[in-house]
């Protein structure tokens, strides 16, 4: 007997068939829920990168049940995507698993293809870039730098634009001279900090960031992992001080700088120690 729309929805088993029919149920016109109803693809887009980054953050602290949960919600998000796109009549969920299945045999010519697997990790990474620049001319995106996201988070959009630079020749040839740019882009920034320029600091300073994520390519740092890496940190060291703050009956408020930095200190030495 053919199941119903609510039965669908309720049962367990039916897996990937069921999260498409909940997002078709919420989405119905008629008896869907009035806020999915309303969504489009530009009021969804922020949610999508959110679930993305907490993805990526139960990864880091390694916490797998976690990590579950999180790829459920990713995935949720291509299916809202996948059903507003079959609502306009551009793409389905079908249409675009085939696209990615359709993209992954093609990029791996190797495994599913005639190409030997007898490749060095550097040869298969070059290989991936001749074919995603052909792909590229095939969208007519002619230009070294076109096609890349826009919507990228800055520091690893600047990373991809420098890489594509690189790929044309356009790039320092060791970090010495990605360290002297620092150097002259710093002295720039304090420059206008001087003149008291506010719209020239604003740039200096994004010029000083993009040099410095061109010295993380160049050493082989992702500055997003670094950067969320001395977030933690400063997080960890900070409960650090509050904690022994507390000891005393006091609150950070209730102390001046000085008190605050030898107590940072402090933190710092026991972590040393402990290493």
């Amino acid at each position: 007997m053919t199941k119903s729309s609510d039965e669908r929805a309720k049962d367990a088993n039916d897996g990937m068939a069921r999260l498409l029919n909940i997002m078709r149920r919420l989405r119905d016109p008629e008896t869907g829920c009035p806020w999915d109803i309303e969504q489009d693809f530009a009021s969804i887009a922020p949610y999508t990168i959110e679930e993305a980054y907490e993805v990526a953050d139960a990864i880091e602290r390694r916490d797998w049940p976690e990590l579950e949960g999180e790829l459920g919600d990713l995935l949720l998000q291509t299916v809202y995507h996948a059903q507003m796109g079959a609502e306009a009549g551009l793409f389905d969920f079908d249409s675009v698993a085939r696209r990615i299945a359709d993209k992954m045999v093609a990029r791996h010519p190797h495994v599913f293809g005639d190409e030997s697997r007898d490749k060095s990790a550097a040869q298969q990474s070059a290989d991936w870039e001749r074919i995603k620049a052909a792909e590229r001319a095939a969208r007519n995106e002619g230009g070294v730098l076109d096609g890349v996201a826009a919507g990228l988070p800055a520091l690893t959009r600047a990373v991809k634009l420098q890489k594509r630079a690189a790929r044309v020749g356009f790039d320092w040839p060791s970090t010495d001279g990605v360290m002297d740019k620092i150097v002259e882009e710093t002295r720039e920034l304090a420059e206008a900090r001087g003149a008291d320029r506010p719209e020239d600091v604003a740039e200096e300073f994004g010029d000083l960031l993009f040099v410095m994520a061109n010295l993380a390519r160049h050493l082989k740092v992702d500055p997003e992992q670094a950067l969320r890496a001395a977030n933690a940190k400063f997080i960890r060291r900070f409960k650090g001080v509050e904690a022994l703050l507390q000891e005393r009956g006091k609150r950070p408020e209730d102390v001046d700088l000085a008190e605050m930095d030898a107590l940072w200190d402090e933190i710092k030495r026991r972590e040393k120690i402990s290493e």
